[in-house]
């Protein structure tokens, strides 16, 4: 398919597939970030459903960075993966302190902040900033896999880089509000327009077929989620969040392994193990998500 051909089927396709999701219905670089790391691996509805919640709680990057971390991981959690709560928290007090509360335009900038990758730097520039680059998401990626890589196992992403930057429009950027494009007409036709008719493509390509994502040579099947290691961590999130709220500053190992076990056995699962809850702890203590004196644990306060 000559490049052409391809750009004419996605400016049609993107038309024809367009969401109007609320993170588009702005510019604001805030909304966009915030829309970019729920979205990852996390069902659009649920974002839908959950980021006017946070919004209403951190409406500015400058009240997300005020705000304790205990409070941003309260907000965040039913969002699953806990450390990129911590990563937007850290990242918007950098922005606050380092960029005066102004989301950076440049990829360095933007990849030296804590939680952005090469993708959701590229995402924040194209939505917010109209600015053309290689925004390589797992739906832009089933795209070009189906359309140049037919049948083709274990396509590493470089394969694909070459050519998303090749298809992207290079039009100036824009700015203000906008209502929802009409992709066949040129003056649509700019990286923000281009990306979400991939993005609607991509994601209607796999519902339709077989999901091409699984021929790329990063493809990895998510790891069962309930019972798992993760999930423990994440519900003793949960018990230090809810003892927080309590009044509870901090709780020792044998409260924490009863109430851990609690939810657990609630669950349908087996009670845990008191080494299996340090284990645990310890690498929430690593990761800074919470802190211990004389044996006992608190939820990161800062």
């Amino acid at each position: 398919m000559s490049n052409d051909s391809f750009r004419t089927l996605i400016r049609q396709e993107g038309t024809r597939l367009y969401r109007d999701l609320p993170w588009r219905r702005t510019r604001d670089p805030y909304i966009i970030w915030l829309s970019e790391v729920m979205l990852q691996q996390t069902q659009v509805p649920r974002v839908e459903a959950r980021m006017p919640e946070w919004l209403d709680r951190f409406p500015t990057i400058e009240a997300l960075a005020a705000a304790s971390a205990a409070d941003v991981l309260a907000a965040w959690q039913g969002m699953g993966y806990n450390r990129r709560a911590l990563a937007l928290h850290t990242a918007a007090r950098q922005i606050v302190e380092e960029h005066h509360g102004v989301v950076p335009r440049e990829t360095a900038a933007l990849t030296a902040l804590p939680g952005i990758g090469p993708a959701t730097a590229q995402g924040i520039r194209a939505f917010a900033f109209d600015l053309p680059g290689v925004y390589l998401e797992t739906n832009v990626r089933t795209v070009f896999l189906h359309h140049f890589f037919p049948d083709v196992p274990g396509v590493p992403d470089r394969e694909l880089t070459a050519l998303i930057e090749a298809a992207c429009p290079a039009a100036p950027g824009a700015t203000g509000d906008v209502a929802p494009y009409a992709m066949p007409q040129d003056e649509r036709d700019t990286p923000r327009a281009w990306y979400y008719a991939l993005l609607d493509y991509g994601a209607y390509l796999k519902k339709t077929i077989p999901n091409p994502s699984r021929r790329s040579a990063g493809y990895t099947r998510q790891s069962r989620f309930e019972g798992s290691r993760r999930q423990k961590r994440a519900e003793l999130v949960r018990v230090l969040l809810a003892a927080r709220d309590e009044g509870e500053r901090a709780l020792a190992l044998d409260e924490i392994t009863q109430r851990l076990s609690a939810r657990e056995v609630a669950a349908g699962r087996d009670a845990v193990t008191s080494e299996l809850v340090v284990s645990i702890l310890a690498d929430l203590e690593r990761d800074g998500f919470c802190a211990h004196d004389d044996d006992a644990w608190s939820i990161i306060s800062a």
